[in-house]
């Protein structure tokens, strides 16, 4: 939001996006670990050598490669398709951080809903997905969630079009989207490299530094310091916050109190999300509830 409110400063009102590359060419971390965990002949010792260099290299990726076991339920995904595409399992065990917060009636309510059976209802399995390579099916899954309804949507339109700035994704194009899609998974993550023929095509025209830095993500930092902190506090142990309906406002508050003492790195950043979701929530409901 702040980058397009610069760019219209600067008086440009149109902009060139890199949205879809990595919904192509497998630019994600958790497509990284499909690669490693999925591909034929791999032996256990192998695919955690290569997790453990995929997060070593660069530490902010194991946040969006939660360990940890297929959760049973994400059963319908594993019958479904014959694996669990890691964004799935780590939407899985994010949802397990926040299933303690929520309202007790508001869990029961939806307590057998099955939302990964309904998600893949959705989809063309039988033609799209069966019989492709799980990276292949990952890649596909994601962009047919994540890439229109969040990144396309919350990061695209809703922050450049308040600007009246209009951003143009030339890596959505459908001939290069239909020529990737037909491309091998090795063109797409060679090893643990991701968009590597990305890469090798760009090779003359940028610096091996550039070209073999790995993704790095722009993430906030955990909301346990200084004046958001105390927003955070002030907000969700107000009389308002335990007028949402979602959350269990007594849980809230007990999480809100233990804030102050966590000090491991991903017991906070579990913390941090949680808590931002309840704020998320309280912002929508008192601003637009009906």
């Amino acid at each position: 939001y702040l980058l397009s409110k610069r760019v219209r400063d600067h008086g440009f009102k149109g902009v060139l996006s890199g949205e879809g590359s990595d919904e192509i060419l497998g630019g994600y971390p958790h497509f990284r670990q499909d690669r490693v965990m999925y591909s034929a002949g791999s032996d256990e010792a192998t695919i955690q050598k290569n997790i453990n260099e995929i997060i070593e290299r660069n530490k902010v990726v194991g946040r969006f490669m939660l360990p940890g076991e297929d959760r049973p339920a994400l059963d319908s995904v594993r019958q479904t398709l014959g694996f669990v595409p890691t964004w799935l399992r780590t939407a899985a065990a994010r949802a397990s951080w926040l299933g303690p917060l929520l309202a007790p009636e508001f869990r029961e309510r939806f307590a057998d809903r099955d939302v990964y059976r309904q998600f893949l209802n959705r989809m063309d399995v039988a033609g799209q997905l069966k019989a492709r390579e799980p990276v292949n099916q990952s890649l596909y899954l994601w962009s047919k969630a994540m890439l229109p309804d969040v990144l396309l949507n919350m990061l695209g339109d809703r922050t450049e079009m308040p600007h009246s700035i209009e951003g143009r994704t030339p890596c959505l194009d459908h001939d290069l989207v239909e020529r990737v899609n037909s491309m091998p998974v090795h063109m797409k993550l060679q090893g643990i490299t991701e968009k590597y023929v990305l890469r090798e095509a760009a090779r003359p025209y940028l610096t091996d530094t550039v070209c073999k830095r790995q993704k790095h993500p722009c993430v906030s930092p955990p909301a346990l310091g200084g004046r958001f902190l105390q927003f955070l506090q002030d907000t969700l142990r107000t009389p308002s916050f335990a007028s949402v309906p979602f959350f269990d406002a007594k849980a809230m508050t007990t999480l809100l109190d233990r804030l102050p003492q966590i000090s491991e790195d991903e017991a906070r950043f579990r913390t941090s999300w949680s808590s931002l979701y309840g704020l998320s929530a309280h912002v929508l409901h008192t601003r637009y509830a009906q």
